[in-house]
């Protein structure tokens, strides 16, 4: 795992990462090179605009790599979150149960009032939603609890969750298919509404990881139309530039709110190893549940 600025400003051996102000600053030193590798010629260095389109070209690029880092770590909150409620879900719903529990155990011995208050605002968390029952479909056995949980507490082999991330060449896939096709890029609003659908489909084919749809997606992209970018005015450009830094900083919010979000702190803690946090607050709540089944079993016998 890693954040939106780690993966941004990540690369291989010798790759130098680039910025709209790095390009701007090769662009007045005179070390940029049009595609085919040949130097600017005179009377293009010379237009008006050539350094602002070339700014506007590394500044596209620095959102769309940024745009695939968060999106990217995005997914990976997206997917731990769902496996850590599937692992621990169960659990701490299983605490909760018994915290009820033993505080009702604990009023009825009393008579206190204040017991009695707090025992019943426990057992009210718990009270289902209404139309829920109907949606699990008899997912969850006569104790409410699930076959996870059960298999847990009883050290039988749970279920194998689902992948924490897309794979390596869903990812590679990914990145290849945003970098060409993201609207961004595109000039024109029809041809901006073309690849914003695409890029739709593209990103929930990379939430379920589906390697296969997006190497269909890929073949798709190819056989499609390319939009050729016609020449723009400097005006356009600057109001291209600012709309670009204008993304960009919405997107910074977004990457600190996931980056500060209870799942993305929890995955920052093990990058490399999320399934092992996982078992190990498992493991955690397990002895929890242990020390309230006791705690609950000495106060029925007290009683």
């Amino acid at each position: 795992m890693t954040t939106p600025e780690a993966e941004q400003g990540g690369g291989g051996a010798g790759e130098e990462r680039v910025t709209p102000e790095g390009d701007a600053a090769r662009a007045e030193g005179g070390e940029d090179r049009p595609e085919g590798g040949a130097a600017h010629t005179e009377g293009e260095a010379a237009r008006p605009e050539a350094r602002l389109e070339r700014a506007v070209r590394a500044a596209e690029q620095a959102l769309i790599e940024y745009e695939i880092a968060v999106e990217t770590f995005r997914v990976e909150i997206e997917n731990f979150s769902r496996l850590h409620e599937q692992k621990l879900g169960p659990l701490y719903g299983r605490l909760e149960e018994l915290d009820a529990r033993i505080l009702e155990a604990r009023a009825a011995r009393s008579g206190d009032p204040e017991d009695r208050r707090r025992a019943e605002e426990a057992r009210a968390r718990l009270a289902p939603i209404p139309g829920v029952e109907e949606l699990l479909h008899g997912w969850m056995d006569d104790s409410g609890l699930f076959p996870e949980a059960v298999a847990m507490l009883t050290d039988q082999a749970v279920r194998p969750p689902q992948r924490v991330r897309p794979s390596e060449e869903a990812r590679k896939l990914y990145r290849e298919l945003a970098r060409k096709a993201h609207p961004d890029l595109a000039q024109e609003e029809k041809e901006r509404e073309r690849r914003e659908e695409f890029i739709t489909r593209v990103n929930a084919a990379y939430a379920r990881g589906d390697e296969a749809e997006l190497r269909e997606l890929a073949e798709e992209w190819a056989r499609g139309p390319e939009l050729k970018r016609g020449p723009s005015r400097a005006e356009e450009l600057y109001a291209r530039l600012e709309w670009l830094a204008q993304r960009k900083e919405l997107l910074a919010l977004l990457a600190k709110e996931l980056e500060e979000s209870a799942i993305g702190h929890m995955l920052q803690l093990a990058p490399d190893d999320p399934d092992g946090l996982l078992d190990e607050i498992g493991q955690q709540l397990l002895t929890q549940v242990t020390e309230r089944e006791r705690e609950l079993a000495a106060l029925l016998a007290e009683g």
